[in-house]
């Protein structure tokens, strides 16, 4: 891998789910990529395609009925080309996953140590005494106290945060350079989710981990990430650095996401309307049935290409394309748009560079 290539890189991932009733789009061609040591938070309602976008990385959707296409390169190699017994090598010790639902992902049959010293012998060739060391290390350093007393306990055992803790364990048995966390704090109450933000931002610091972080928690986001994706049934609406989306939002979704939370001065209501039928979705910006700020060139053709409002901050909105208004969206704070769809670059748009 390059000095400058990033740890991942997504480009125009589908994923695609054949049911009874026809074709489900869950993902529709979106990009992204992270960085070594970088997190990168992808965030929308729930159904907007967040979680199906990420298990579609390692390809542990089912195929069947899904259907996955596209790219991902993980340091320059293709994931969705790999046969399965190269990527089973990948996936699990290069690339790990913590999954939304401790409580689920979890076999109640047995111990949390057999748990974790199961995943250590799939990929690693370790004796039982120096896999359970190694288990024990692990609930150790992701802060389970009484580690080695706890080793044989089943997980009704532990509290939801203590699953959690068990559930990054497991994540960590082959140092992975990328974790992928799918909404790894939504069950746990304020004070456990900060220890276990806190505790995955010293695990990034110690690994020089990339983490490709799945919410719906902008409050969480603010917290954690670097740069943000935002999606919407199945397509990305907007992109940048956290400070640029939180001061400077552009598409009117984000801004709604945003008014939904007091803490940020938002309002703190719901955003009226329901995402679009995946089976069916609507012409134009998928997000044009429920914008108030929609005309009748976003509801024609396809999603809109993304443009360059500030350095590092891309938004998928016809107001900001070539002939587009930016101030019926945002009071034209982000300046002039150039014809290329480019945001200027004499220095005069008022949002700062993004962090990335």
């Amino acid at each position: 891998m390059s000095a400058d290539q990033p740890l991942l890189e997504v480009e125009n991932l589908t994923t695609t789910f054949s049911t009874d009733n026809g074709t489900l789009t869950a993902v529709d061609g979106i990009d992204f990529s992270v960085d070594t040591g970088e997190t990168v938070c992808i965030v929308g309602e729930s159904g907007s395609g967040k979680t199906v976008a990420t298990e579609s990385i390692t390809r542990i959707i089912n195929t069947p009925p899904g259907e996955i296409e596209g790219t991902v390169r993980y340091k320059g190699r293709d994931l969705l080309s790999l046969p399965e017994s190269e990527l089973r090598q990948i996936r699990g010790n290069d690339i790990a996953h913590i999954f939304q639902n401790p409580q689920e992902a979890m076999n109640h049959c047995y111990t949390v140590g057999w748990q974790i010293v199961e995943a250590l012998q799939i990929h690693q060739d370790v004796s039982d005494d120096e896999a359970r060391a190694r288990a024990v290390d692990l609930m150790d350093r992701v802060g389970i106290a009484n580690a080695s007393s706890r080793f044989d306990d089943y997980p009704h055992e532990f509290s939801g945060g203590q699953k959690q803790r068990v559930m990054i364990a497991m994540a960590l048995v082959g140092d992975p350079d990328l974790l992928i966390a799918d909404e790894p704090t939504t069950a746990l109450d304020v004070t456990v989710q900060a220890q276990i933000l806190k505790l995955l931002d010293d695990l990034q610091e110690e690994f020089e981990m990339g983490i490709l972080f799945v919410t719906h928690d902008l409050g969480v986001v603010a917290e954690i990430a670097d740069r943000i994706v935002v999606m919407y049934a199945g397509k990305v609406m907007e992109r940048g650095g956290v400070l640029d989306i939180f001061d400077h939002p552009g598409h009117p979704y984000t801004q709604q996401l945003l008014e939904c939370l007091p803490e940020f001065g938002g309002t703190g209501g719901g955003i009226s309307g329901t995402l679009p039928d995946p089976y069916d979705p609507p012409e134009g910006c998928r997000f044009a049935p429920r914008c108030e700020y929609a005309e009748e060139a976003c509801r024609t053709g396809e999603q809109p290409e993304e443009v360059e409002v500030a350095p590092g901050q891309r938004v998928s909105c016809v107001h900001y394309g070539p002939g587009g208004n930016p101030s019926i969206v945002r009071n034209d704070e982000f300046g002039p748009i150039d014809g290329d769809g480019t945001a200027p670059t004499d220095g005069e748009s008022e949002v700062g560079p993004a962090d990335d």
